[in-house]
């Protein structure tokens, strides 16, 4: 029972804070702009501007 109400500590915590939710929405498409960095000619443009579209992501005040 004691576990549980840590858990739940921590899940809230967690939750109430705004790094954690935008980190989840920007680590994939990072991620998918290195996968898609790897196509010759286009890759790097492309990565450029998801990696600038996460960098958005990141400074959105939550």
């Amino acid at each position: 029972m004691k576990l549980k109400k840590i858990f739940q500590l921590v899940i809230a915590v967690s939750v109430l804070q705004g790094c954690v939710f935008t980190k989840v929405v920007s680590v994939p498409m990072r991620l998918g702009g290195a996968v898609v960095s790897i196509v010759p000619g286009v890759g790097n443009p492309v990565h450029d501007a998801i990696d600038k579209a996460a960098e958005g992501v990141d400074e959105i005040p939550i």
